[in-house]
């Protein structure tokens, strides 16, 4: 276990009303009093805020106004003696600080630090501690109620429970072959984990069919919009956002580049890329900018494909739809404002089942149909953050999904009538997976891996 006094900057870097300087340890509050004028911190009572002075011990001179929290352990989020010195914003005076805590014994944190030992001291498990960073990273109020979730152990709890039931399955079962007093003792004992490894492997299923939609909220769609030359993309971007982010002219190839923007829809964060027009073309740097286009295809999760309602169907629309074959697509008819000329059979015969929005863009009509149809592709309708326990993070889907295999070995092994100390190592395979998960029975190094990839000062 730690024993030193950790500090970071806990607040971003730059100008503001405020920055915090955390220290976390057993010196955290010695420290701090050490080069604090005003009440001894060594007394004050805990949780509360103290107003006074930084005194430099280098000049003995004040080299900041503060207030200063202090928190004792365990009722901290460390479990340890925490002190946050509120100060002015500002690169000089935040730093100022920080060097002055230094110098007087506390140590410069590495990132996640604060949350490593909170997970050290058993304040959390580790699914918990990654959902800390899921909060900060949030970008739509629904994957912050998911990140809530799991880090008030909602997905922690639903891991333990199931990790009980197969222990008591494990423990059941090594009592009857150690102490076989009835004639049919094998008979019960593989009834028992039939029975059991069941009901686990309908949660472990249910839980990722859910996963693809929480690593939507936790990580955003990946959304390429696409089409050719001034049908409007540029301009749906911008309706998206809300913002002119993209140049929107009536010169075909204006958009050089890929542009990225992330947007809220519904509810779902959209990494939204408006892609240069798709086309052949010798301009040098129109021509880099369609290459780049084709590679955001293959990356994307959704595909936005924007036709001209005013025009007939080109050879370029045409090649789009065979680009776009065995992805998400979603098929926008913009400028219906104007004279229809497209052939909707066509349309519809070549888009091969994907739904169809009709838009003026110029006008902003059809946007909430638009964003219906994205909500309705992913998430079937509406999306539930209440009673779901969505799983989002991929280090967790994956132990899922090798924890569900493991419980299928057990299963088809006991239908075939394998012995039942054999099926026995699959059950605590899969305990030991779901461990993994919570941090059970995780190895040192994946801990120090995640929490480096923290921020620093958290």
């Amino acid at each position: 276990m730690e024993t030193d006094t950790i500090t970071a900057i806990s607040t971003p870097i730059g100008e503001g009303a405020i920055a915090i300087v955390r220290l976390s340890g057993p010196e955290a509050i010695a420290i701090s009093n050490t080069v604090f004028k005003g009440k001894n911190l060594s007394s004050v009572a805990s949780h509360t805020i103290q107003y006074g002075k930084m005194i430099d011990p280098s000049t003995n001179e004040v080299a900041e106004e503060v207030m200063v929290s202090v928190m004792k352990g365990p009722k901290t989020f460390t479990r340890e003696d925490v002190v946050e010195i509120n100060c002015h914003g500002g690169l000089v005076s935040v730093n100022r600080v920080l060097e002055i805590v230094l110098s007087q014994g506390a140590r410069l944190a590495e990132p996640g630090e604060f949350t490593k030992r909170a997970f050290l001291n058993g304040r959390i498990d580790l699914s918990q501690a990654e959902a800390v960073m899921d909060l900060i990273r949030a970008k739509t109020d629904r994957a912050m109620n998911v990140a809530l979730k799991q880090m008030d152990g909602k997905l922690s709890k639903l891991i333990q429970k199931l990790r009980q039931e197969l222990l008591e399955t494990v423990a059941h079962v090594e009592v009857n072959i150690d102490y076989p007093e009835y004639d049919d003792v094998e008979q019960m004992s593989h009834e028992i984990m039939i029975e059991k490894t069941k009901i686990v492997y309908a949660e472990i299923e249910r839980l990722l069919q859910l996963a693809k939609q929480g690593k939507i909220l936790r990580e955003g769609l990946a959304t390429a919009i696409i089409g050719r030359p001034n049908v409007g993309k540029s301009s749906l971007m911008n309706a998206l956002v809300h913002e002119n982010k993209a140049i929107v002219t009536e010169i075909p190839g204006t958009t050089r580049d890929v542009i990225e923007e992330y947007v809220n829809v519904r509810g779902i964060p959209l990494r939204l890329v408006d892609t240069a027009g798709i086309r052949e073309t010798e301009d040098i740097v129109e021509k880099i900018g369609v290459e780049r286009s084709r590679q955001v295809l293959k990356e994307s999760d959704l595909i936005l494909m924007v036709l001209n309602y005013a025009d007939e169907l080109t050879n370029e629309d045409e090649n789009l739809f065979k680009a776009i074959e065995g992805l998400q697509v979603i098929i926008i008819l913009n400028k219906t404002d104007l004279p229809k000329k497209i052939d909707m059979e066509r349309v519809k015969k070549i888009a091969s089942g994907f739904p169809i929005v009709e838009t003026t863009l110029i006008e902003e009509k059809g946007i909430d149909q638009l964003e219906r149809a994205i909500s309705d592709t992913f998430f079937e309708g509406e999306i539930e953050t209440g009673d779901l326990t969505y799983v989002s993070n991929v280090r967790h889907i994956q132990l899922l999904k090798q924890a569900l295999s493991s419980l299928k070995d057990a299963m088809d092994g006991m239908e075939a009538g394998m012995p039942i100390d054999l099926v026995q190592i699959d059950v605590t395979r899969t305990w030991e997976l779901l461990g993994e998960i919570i941090g059970d029975t995780v190895h040192e190094s994946l801990i120090d891996q995640l929490f480096s990839q923290f921020c620093l000062g958290k």
